[in-house]
């Protein structure tokens, strides 16, 4: 996320009615990331569970959308200290409709909606770890404990010009460690907390619409030109960098999680490519204003193989991290922050250089800083989180109730209805047809 910069009172900018335009648009195609990740995590679950990842999803645009207005934006933007931002903006009064964002050409309101797209996001990510057996009620506790406790802060540390990782100089130019570590490392240790799914390493747990998956993964990788490019906060050759560096980052990465695929278990999956392209996008979203696009097709191609043999870990370590949100989200945002440290070129929207540019090895260890104080706070705290909702209403739904299916339990629906399917009524039917005595077949099955 591009700085907040304080300018003299001559030098202060004037309305910049394109940059407006262009992060209005970036935070409507932040805003359609949701909707496409509820699409993508709900097609890979199991179909009894479909409508209840949709919504772990949809209740974030809801929660996380008032509690942002209510003191979220100012905690992580207002001026405070290293840790946490000052009360000014409360309720997001006293801002004023033509002030605009400090060292920038748009409003504030403008800067405040793009971010506000970005702390939505961030907690219905974690939501992919959880599938299958966790109350509704207290999901939508703990994004609201969680995103006052870890997002607002951590946002500040991250990207507010008094954070106290921005003044150290830890790059994250849209969210690596703020979104991507931050939401993975969460995910960690709520599945501590409330252990594994009924039949995990036993039973198939196979996704159950794969064309709905990529139908998400293709609106992510849309939506994310905005997250990326968006991010400097101005329509200009940066953006312009940072949003083809998405697009090499992605294409490398599935590239290379497919071949690792072919290799390691021998087929090019469809559930492959689309994870790929997630782990590139989560890898090059922290580094896409400091590499090179050849820089980039590096960045991906790691990602890609690291991401894909990390999903397997859970296996090995027991825990059940249900759709991989650890795999992807916070190896992939790991390995994206701290490749930072060896492909910036000190020419695109940051000026350190990485050890391959002749920088040395400061700007990696800024980056290890960043990458494990982010990590350690969201863990902690989630699990803290985690168990004071577990001890009090119980996090988990019942043994019966997970194999019964949240989606019939939580929501009282079911993703799809094959009762009428294919048939039609019975006095269209002519009696004693062929398709008469099918239809009778069906009802009897």
């Amino acid at each position: 996320m591009a700085p907040a910069i304080i300018t003299l009172a001559a030098d202060a900018p004037k309305l910049d009615t394109g940059s407006t335009a262009f992060i209005l648009i970036s935070a409507a195609l932040v805003m359609v990331m949701t909707p496409g990740l509820a699409f993508f995590y709900g097609g890979m679950v199991r179909v009894k569970s479909a409508l209840n990842m949709l919504m772990m999803s949809f209740i974030s645009l809801g929660i996380i959308t008032i509690l942002w207005t209510l003191y979220g934006f100012s905690f992580a933007f207002d001026s405070g200290n290293g840790f946490l931002g000052g009360t000014d903006w409360l309720g997001m009064r006293d801002i004023g409709i033509a002030e605009l964002w400090p060292g920038y050409g748009i409003p504030v309101y403008v800067f405040a909606v793009f971010q506000l797209m970005f702390a939505v996001i961030t907690p219905a990510l974690i939501s992919g770890a959880l599938a299958d057996r966790v109350k509704f009620t207290a999901w939508s506790l703990f994004i609201a404990l969680w995103a006052t406790v870890v997002y607002f802060p951590v946002a500040h540390w991250v990207w507010a010009s008094d954070g106290w990782l921005f003044k150290k100089g830890v790059i994250d130019f849209a969210g690596g460690t703020a979104v991507h570590i931050n939401a993975g490392a969460a995910a960690l240790g709520v599945i501590l907390v409330i252990g594994k799914r009924n039949g995990f390493k036993k039973d198939p747990m196979r996704p159950h619409n794969l064309p709905l998956v990529m139908l998400g993964c293709g609106l992510l990788w849309f939506g994310w030109f905005g997250f990326n490019a968006g991010s400097w906060l101005g329509s200009d050759g940066v953006a312009a960098v940072a949003f083809i560096n998405t697009q090499i980052a992605t294409a490398a990465a599935m590239l290379g999680w497919l071949l690792y695929e072919r290799l390691r278990h021998g087929s090019f999956t469809t559930l492959g490519a689309a994870s790929g392209a997630v782990a590139g996008l989560v890898a090059i979203t922290p580094s896409c204003g400091s590499v090179s696009p050849l820089g980039a097709i590096a960045v991906g191609v790691i990602a890609g193989v690291a991401c894909a043999a990390a999903v397997g870990l859970k296996y090995r370590f027991n825990y059940d991290d249900s759709l991989d949100v650890v795999g992807v989200h916070m190896v992939g945002g790991i390995v994206g922050s701290l490749l930072i440290g060896f492909f910036a070129t000190g020419g695109v929207g940051q000026t350190a250089k990485g050890v391959f540019y002749g920088g040395g090895w400061h700007q990696l260890g800024l980056q290890f800083i960043g990458v494990g104080s982010v990590l350690g706070y969201s863990l902690v705290c989630a699990a803290i989180l985690a168990k004071l909702i577990d001890v009090t209403m119980g996090f988990r739904v019942t043994d019966d109730e997970e194999v019964t299916g949240v989606d019939q339990v939580l929501h009282a629906e079911t993703a799809y209805d094959f009762a009428g399917v294919g048939s039609r009524s019975a006095a269209s039917v002519p009696a004693g047809s062929s398709s008469d005595a099918a239809a009778s077949k069906k009802v009897d099955a």
